[in-house]
């Protein structure tokens, strides 16, 4: 049998660099971070149907229960939640610090698959807690010295990361009962609904968009969304859910590079202390033992 592993981190890492051009996307994006967050979906979802139907084969029966179909609401709408406050964040705070602070995901996710599911617990993920907790506090206290938006958007960027938590461990469970794909079409036309009242109501504007300002949205949902996401949603199929986050602190690097050549963003060096200190935390947190 071939291993499926290689691929699978192949996948992954594909999804990291797709996905750290969020942040430039959403820079770029001529509408408000909620409404910008429900295009991501409302449009990601045609590259994604076309994949269901391209993928669509025979395969072995599973046994569904109606419970397991209602769960893939789950998805949908803990990647809602994830990119309001995503969006919401780098448009307060640099791209670098609301990527960083979103990818303290593994944290949540090592956390939550020992509530949720009796995975082992070990003092390394006790001590990489303190540590991204430390790298946290330099991240921010460097945010603190530039003026109450950058430190809003920096909080907003740590709920970010127990979202996306959240999204990983729902994704990780279903992907033994659907495909990527299936998980892929719910949880944008699910995040899609839930984000587009929330868009409506927070006054932002859904219209009036420029051609360069449509692209920007296409590049969002069709690469950052459909390509990224579905590369990942592949990959958590075929490797432990922790270990994928771990891969997945390689998106804060790339997203920081594409900041600086693109809007000249510089991290301060309190801010890089911070960065390799959360980074390293992350590493130890998601080791298994």
């Amino acid at each position: 049998m071939i291993d499926s592993r290689p691929v699978a981190v192949a996948a992954l890492l594909l999804g990291a660099v797709a996905i750290a051009f969020s942040p430039i996307f959403v820079r770029l994006s001529e509408l408000g971070p909620v409404a910008t967050a429900f295009y991501r979906l409302a449009l990601g979802w045609i590259p994604i149907w076309l994949w269901v139907t391209v993928a669509a084969r025979p395969r072995r029966p599973i046994a569904r229960r109606r419970v397991d179909y209602a769960l893939l609401l789950l998805p949908g709408l803990f990647f809602a939640l994830d990119l309001a406050t995503w969006h919401w964040s780098i448009t307060l705070t640099t791209v670098a610090n609301s990527t960083l602070l979103a990818n303290l995901a593994p944290v949540f996710v090592t956390l939550g698959a020992w509530l949720l599911f009796k995975e082992r617990f070990t003092h390394r993920f006790l001590a990489g807690l303190a540590l991204a907790l430390v790298g946290l506090m330099l991240l921010s206290g460097a945010s603190i010295g530039r003026g109450g938006d950058y430190f809003l958007g920096d909080v907003i960027g740590v709920g970010t990361a127990f979202f996306y938590g959240a999204y990983i461990l729902s994704v990780s469970r279903l992907r033994r009962l659907f495909s990527a794909a299936i998980i892929m079409l719910w949880s944008s036309v699910v995040g899609a609904i839930i984000l587009l009242p929330v868009a409506m109501l927070s006054g932002e504007s859904l219209t009036g968009l420029s051609t360069a300002g449509w692209l920007t949205l296409l590049g969002l949902a069709w690469f950052s969304h459909a390509a990224g996401q579905g590369s990942i949603a592949y990959a958590l199929a075929h490797l432990p859910a922790a270990y994928s986050s771990v891969l997945l602190i390689t998106q804060p690097l790339f997203a920081a590079v594409l900041a600086w050549l693109l809007f000249e963003e510089t991290l301060t060096t309190g801010q890089q202390l911070g960065a390799m200190v959360i980074m390293a935390g992350i590493y130890l947190a998601s080791r298994r033992s």
